[in-house]
């Protein structure tokens, strides 16, 4: 099992058309973000400009979750709002409008991907997917196995756990959970 720590402060930023994003973690190693050859890749965003047009990815499916506020968008011409916190989902390749500033968090997922999920949760959980994912949406702590792990706001902790493994998570805060099994 291989376990990572991957803070806010070490992302790296890009630009996109409607303001930064922060890739944390591109999966495999090997892949990359314009070839779009990515399993699945996590990131944080600022969205600067309003209306602004989300960045499409034919092939991948997507959760997104406003981490500062709600969230009005367009999603294919139809109108919706997310309260700060609620999980979007979405096919990566739809038509997407955002009117709404702030800072998201995102999950893309290859769309050959069948089993993955995203949740927030703050009650413990005990389970063996070879991908587990805790972003912090305030300080905490999260003990795996028991071994506890400090994070601030917006870190992100990555479970690599091939041999499926029983993992056992106590978090002392609520924390976006995702799980992915190839």
């Amino acid at each position: 099992m291989n376990i990572r720590l991957l803070s806010k402060k070490d992302s790296k930023a890009s630009v996109w058309s409607g303001g930064l994003t922060y890739e944390y973690m591109i999966y495999p190693k090997s892949a990359n973000y314009a070839d779009r050859d990515f399993i699945f890749r996590i990131s944080s965003a600022t969205i600067e400009e309003s209306p602004s047009e989300f960045t499409k990815f034919k092939g991948y499916y997507r959760y997104l979750v406003m981490l500062d506020n709600n969230l009005d968008i367009e999603i294919n011409k139809e109108k919706k709002t997310y309260k700060k916190y609620e999980i979007m989902e979405f096919n990566s390749d739809d038509e997407v409008t955002s009117y709404t500033k702030g800072i998201d968090f995102n999950w893309m997922v290859s769309e050959n991907i069948s089993h993955h999920k995203l949740a927030i949760t703050n009650r413990n959980q005990n389970c063996n997917a070879q991908i587990l994912l805790l972003f912090s949406l305030q300080t905490t702590v999260i003990a795996i196995n028991e071994k506890s792990y400090s994070l601030e706001p917006y870190d992100l902790l990555v479970i690599e756990n091939q041999e499926k493994e029983n993992v056992i998570l106590d978090f002392s805060t609520e924390c976006l959970f995702g799980l992915l099994d190839f």
